[in-house]
Protein backbone atom coordinates (compact mmCIF):
# COMPACT_ATOMS: atom_id res chain seq x y z
CA UNK A 1 0.00 0.00 0.00
CA UNK A 2 1.41 3.23 -0.57
CA UNK A 3 1.17 6.61 0.70
CA UNK A 4 2.57 9.08 -1.89
CA UNK A 5 4.61 9.77 0.43
CA UNK A 6 7.84 9.92 -2.73
CA UNK A 7 5.34 11.37 -5.12
CA UNK A 8 7.42 13.55 -7.30
CA UNK A 9 10.69 12.74 -6.29
CA UNK A 10 13.57 11.21 -7.89
CA UNK A 11 16.04 9.07 -6.82
CA UNK A 12 19.16 6.42 -7.67
CA UNK A 13 19.46 3.14 -5.62
CA UNK A 14 22.83 1.64 -5.80
CA UNK A 15 22.93 -2.16 -5.06
CA UNK A 16 19.67 -4.41 -5.93
CA UNK A 17 20.80 -7.87 -6.88
CA UNK A 18 17.98 -10.19 -6.52
CA UNK A 19 14.39 -10.05 -4.84
CA UNK A 20 16.23 -11.05 -1.68
CA UNK A 21 18.26 -7.76 -1.77
CA UNK A 22 17.10 -4.46 1.11
CA UNK A 23 18.09 -2.56 -2.39
CA UNK A 24 15.65 -4.49 -4.24
CA UNK A 25 12.79 -3.90 -1.67
CA UNK A 26 13.84 -0.65 -1.61
CA UNK A 27 13.39 0.27 -5.36
CA UNK A 28 9.70 -1.18 -5.13
CA UNK A 29 8.74 0.38 -2.41
CA UNK A 30 9.80 3.94 -4.01
CA UNK A 31 7.90 3.42 -7.04
CA UNK A 32 4.87 2.50 -5.29
CA UNK A 33 5.20 5.59 -2.80
CA UNK A 34 5.04 7.65 -6.43
CA UNK A 35 8.73 8.23 -7.16
CA UNK A 36 10.96 7.50 -10.23
CA UNK A 37 14.34 6.09 -9.68
CA UNK A 38 17.90 4.76 -11.67
CA UNK A 39 19.27 1.55 -10.59
CA UNK A 40 22.96 1.09 -10.29
CA UNK A 41 25.39 -1.89 -9.70
CA UNK A 42 28.42 -2.94 -10.28
CA UNK A 43 28.32 -4.72 -14.75
CA UNK A 44 29.27 -7.88 -13.00
CA UNK A 45 26.29 -7.80 -10.38
CA UNK A 46 24.31 -6.91 -13.73
CA UNK A 47 25.34 -10.00 -15.32
CA UNK A 48 24.87 -12.39 -12.28
CA UNK A 49 22.10 -10.60 -10.69
CA UNK A 50 18.01 -9.74 -11.67
CA UNK A 51 18.71 -5.94 -12.00
CA UNK A 52 17.38 -5.40 -15.73
CA UNK A 53 14.40 -7.62 -15.08
CA UNK A 54 13.91 -4.95 -12.51
CA UNK A 55 14.35 -1.60 -14.16
CA UNK A 56 12.01 -2.91 -16.93
CA UNK A 57 9.46 -3.71 -14.42
CA UNK A 58 9.74 -0.68 -12.70
CA UNK A 59 9.93 1.74 -15.79
CA UNK A 60 13.84 2.40 -14.32
CA UNK A 61 16.96 3.19 -16.26
CA UNK A 62 19.86 0.94 -15.01
CA UNK A 63 22.93 2.02 -15.03
CA UNK A 64 26.10 0.07 -14.51
CA UNK A 65 28.90 1.83 -12.74
CA UNK A 66 31.48 0.30 -10.18
CA UNK A 67 31.05 1.92 -6.96
CA UNK A 68 34.53 2.81 -6.39
CA UNK A 69 35.32 4.50 -8.97
CA UNK A 70 34.93 8.38 -9.32
CA UNK A 71 34.36 7.98 -13.22
CA UNK A 72 31.72 5.97 -12.89
CA UNK A 73 30.25 7.26 -10.36
CA UNK A 74 30.33 10.76 -12.21
CA UNK A 75 28.14 8.82 -14.93
CA UNK A 76 25.59 7.38 -12.77
CA UNK A 77 24.54 11.04 -11.39
CA UNK A 78 24.54 12.33 -14.30
CA UNK A 79 22.74 9.91 -16.58
CA UNK A 80 20.29 9.93 -13.45
CA UNK A 81 19.77 13.96 -13.67
CA UNK A 82 19.12 13.64 -16.92
CA UNK A 83 17.33 10.44 -17.43
CA UNK A 84 14.74 12.20 -14.29
CA UNK A 85 14.52 15.24 -15.59
CA UNK A 86 16.26 17.03 -12.42
CA UNK A 87 17.80 16.92 -9.36
CA UNK A 88 18.02 13.57 -6.96
CA UNK A 89 15.92 13.83 -4.01
CA UNK A 90 16.92 10.51 -2.22
CA UNK A 91 19.78 7.95 -2.63
CA UNK A 92 20.29 4.54 -1.34
CA UNK A 93 23.89 3.29 -0.60
CA UNK A 94 23.52 -0.83 -0.52
CA UNK A 95 26.89 -2.16 -1.13
CA UNK A 96 29.41 -4.11 0.92
CA UNK A 97 31.78 -6.66 0.15
CA UNK A 98 34.68 -8.72 1.83
CA UNK A 99 37.10 -11.01 0.06
CA UNK A 100 38.60 -11.74 3.54
CA UNK A 101 35.03 -13.33 4.33
CA UNK A 102 34.68 -15.25 1.14
CA UNK A 103 37.83 -16.87 1.31
CA UNK A 104 37.43 -17.56 5.43
CA UNK A 105 40.29 -15.44 6.53
CA UNK A 106 40.12 -14.86 10.37
CA UNK A 107 40.55 -11.41 11.55
CA UNK A 108 43.44 -12.33 13.56
CA UNK A 109 45.19 -13.42 10.09
CA UNK A 110 43.13 -10.71 7.62
CA UNK A 111 45.11 -10.11 3.97
CA UNK A 112 45.48 -6.53 3.92
CA UNK A 113 45.65 -6.11 0.41
CA UNK A 114 41.70 -7.89 0.39
CA UNK A 115 41.37 -4.94 3.78
CA UNK A 116 42.02 -2.48 1.33
CA UNK A 117 39.07 -3.88 -1.04
CA UNK A 118 36.79 -4.44 1.75
CA UNK A 119 37.55 -0.82 2.90
CA UNK A 120 37.02 0.44 -0.56
CA UNK A 121 33.97 -0.60 -1.98
CA UNK A 122 31.78 -0.88 1.30
CA UNK A 123 33.00 2.19 2.88
CA UNK A 124 35.19 4.88 0.83
CA UNK A 125 32.50 4.27 -2.14
CA UNK A 126 29.86 5.84 0.23
CA UNK A 127 32.27 8.84 0.72
CA UNK A 128 33.14 8.81 -3.23
CA UNK A 129 29.35 9.07 -3.98
CA UNK A 130 28.77 11.91 -2.06
CA UNK A 131 31.72 13.70 -3.01
CA UNK A 132 30.69 13.54 -6.93
CA UNK A 133 27.25 14.20 -6.19
CA UNK A 134 28.05 17.57 -3.93
CA UNK A 135 30.37 18.71 -7.10
CA UNK A 136 28.04 18.12 -9.33
CA UNK A 137 25.39 19.42 -7.02
CA UNK A 138 22.81 16.77 -8.23
CA UNK A 139 21.06 16.51 -5.12
CA UNK A 140 18.09 18.74 -4.51
CA UNK A 141 17.48 21.21 -1.22
CA UNK A 142 16.79 18.85 1.87
CA UNK A 143 17.91 15.90 -0.26
CA UNK A 144 18.10 12.13 1.68
CA UNK A 145 21.31 10.17 1.46
CA UNK A 146 20.83 6.56 3.58
CA UNK A 147 23.73 3.75 3.72
CA UNK A 148 22.88 0.38 5.37
CA UNK A 149 25.28 -0.58 8.16
CA UNK A 150 25.44 -3.20 10.78
CA UNK A 151 25.76 -3.28 14.79
CA UNK A 152 28.92 -5.12 13.97
CA UNK A 153 30.17 -1.28 13.27
CA UNK A 154 29.67 -0.78 17.09
CA UNK A 155 29.67 -4.27 19.13
CA UNK A 156 31.98 -7.03 18.63
CA UNK A 157 30.21 -9.85 16.63
CA UNK A 158 32.43 -13.06 15.67
CA UNK A 159 33.17 -13.55 12.63
CA UNK A 160 31.93 -10.37 11.09
CA UNK A 161 35.33 -9.53 9.98
CA UNK A 162 36.69 -6.78 8.53
CA UNK A 163 33.15 -5.83 7.25
CA UNK A 164 32.88 -4.58 10.94
CA UNK A 165 36.11 -2.43 10.32
CA UNK A 166 34.25 -0.99 6.77
CA UNK A 167 30.78 -0.42 8.75
CA UNK A 168 32.25 1.55 11.52
CA UNK A 169 34.28 4.06 8.17
CA UNK A 170 30.47 3.83 6.32
CA UNK A 171 29.41 5.47 9.82
CA UNK A 172 31.86 8.30 10.32
CA UNK A 173 31.39 9.19 6.59
CA UNK A 174 27.89 9.77 7.06
CA UNK A 175 28.48 12.08 10.11
CA UNK A 176 31.50 14.07 8.58
CA UNK A 177 29.94 14.29 5.32
CA UNK A 178 26.97 14.93 6.90
CA UNK A 179 28.06 18.16 8.87
CA UNK A 180 29.40 19.58 5.82
CA UNK A 181 26.44 18.45 3.10
CA UNK A 182 23.98 19.80 5.91
CA UNK A 183 25.86 23.34 6.42
CA UNK A 184 26.10 24.16 2.54
CA UNK A 185 23.50 22.40 0.82
CA UNK A 186 20.62 21.18 3.45
CA UNK A 187 21.44 17.60 2.44
CA UNK A 188 20.81 14.82 5.00
CA UNK A 189 23.01 11.56 5.44
CA UNK A 190 22.02 9.11 7.66
CA UNK A 191 23.03 5.34 7.94
CA UNK A 192 20.61 2.65 9.08
CA UNK A 193 21.73 -0.41 11.02
CA UNK A 194 19.31 -3.18 10.04
CA UNK A 195 18.78 -6.24 11.30
CA UNK A 196 21.01 -9.15 10.08
CA UNK A 197 18.44 -10.21 6.95
CA UNK A 198 19.31 -13.21 4.95
CA UNK A 199 20.23 -11.68 1.67
CA UNK A 200 22.87 -12.81 -0.79
CA UNK A 201 26.13 -10.88 0.97
CA UNK A 202 24.75 -12.11 4.46
CA UNK A 203 24.30 -15.70 3.85
CA UNK A 204 28.11 -15.32 2.09
CA UNK A 205 29.25 -14.79 5.77
CA UNK A 206 29.79 -18.31 7.85
CA UNK A 207 27.47 -19.01 10.56
CA UNK A 208 25.11 -15.84 9.24
CA UNK A 209 22.07 -18.34 9.86
CA UNK A 210 22.83 -18.32 13.56
CA UNK A 211 23.65 -13.92 14.01
CA UNK A 212 20.05 -14.03 12.46
CA UNK A 213 18.90 -16.43 15.22
CA UNK A 214 20.28 -14.95 18.17
CA UNK A 215 18.68 -11.68 17.03
CA UNK A 216 15.51 -12.89 16.49
CA UNK A 217 15.88 -13.99 20.05
CA UNK A 218 16.87 -11.18 21.87
CA UNK A 219 14.87 -8.43 19.64
CA UNK A 220 11.50 -7.44 20.88
CA UNK A 221 9.73 -7.29 18.16
CA UNK A 222 11.60 -9.56 16.07
CA UNK A 223 14.47 -9.21 13.34
CA UNK A 224 13.64 -6.14 10.95
CA UNK A 225 12.86 -7.68 7.15
CA UNK A 226 14.35 -6.19 4.27
CA UNK A 227 10.44 -5.34 3.39
CA UNK A 228 10.56 -3.71 6.82
CA UNK A 229 13.75 -1.74 5.70
CA UNK A 230 12.75 -0.96 2.93
CA UNK A 231 9.48 1.35 4.73
CA UNK A 232 11.89 2.35 6.88
CA UNK A 233 13.68 4.08 3.96
CA UNK A 234 10.78 5.81 2.83
CA UNK A 235 10.12 7.38 5.79
CA UNK A 236 13.74 8.88 5.42
CA UNK A 237 13.93 9.25 2.16
CA UNK A 238 10.44 11.72 2.73
CA UNK A 239 9.63 15.21 4.05
CA UNK A 240 8.32 13.67 7.18
CA UNK A 241 12.21 13.65 8.43
CA UNK A 242 13.67 16.86 6.50
CA UNK A 243 15.53 17.44 10.00
CA UNK A 244 17.35 14.23 10.74
CA UNK A 245 21.24 13.91 9.60
CA UNK A 246 24.43 12.69 10.62
CA UNK A 247 22.37 9.59 12.76
CA UNK A 248 23.13 6.11 12.64
CA UNK A 249 19.47 4.54 13.41
CA UNK A 250 19.08 1.03 14.79
CA UNK A 251 16.04 -0.24 12.87
CA UNK A 252 16.63 -3.99 14.50
CA UNK A 253 13.62 -4.57 16.70
CA UNK A 254 15.18 -3.41 19.38
CA UNK A 255 18.19 -5.68 19.43
CA UNK A 256 20.84 -2.80 20.15
CA UNK A 257 19.14 -1.94 23.43
CA UNK A 258 19.19 -5.48 24.98
CA UNK A 259 21.44 -7.17 27.31
CA UNK A 260 19.57 -10.33 27.23
CA UNK A 261 16.20 -11.93 26.66
CA UNK A 262 13.88 -14.46 28.31
CA UNK A 263 14.04 -16.11 25.10
CA UNK A 264 17.66 -16.62 25.19
CA UNK A 265 17.88 -17.56 28.60
CA UNK A 266 15.81 -20.21 27.68
CA UNK A 267 17.81 -21.47 25.53
CA UNK A 268 20.76 -21.56 27.57
CA UNK A 269 19.44 -23.03 30.97
CA UNK A 270 17.97 -25.67 28.12
CA UNK A 271 21.28 -26.69 26.94
CA UNK A 272 20.11 -26.29 23.25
Amino acid sequence: MGYNLLKGKRGIIFGALNDKSIAWKVAERAVEEGAQITLSNAPIALRMGQINALGEKLNAKVIAADATSVEDLEKVFSESTEALGGKIDFVLHSIGMSPNVRKNKPYDDIDYKLLDTTLNISAISFHKMLQVAKKQDAIAEYGSIVALTYIASQRAIFGYNDMADAKALLESIARSFGYIYGTEKHVRINTISQSPTMTTAGSGIKGFDSFVDFAEKMSPLGNATAEDCANYCMAMFSDLTRKVTMQNLYHDGGFSSMGISAEVMEKYNSGK
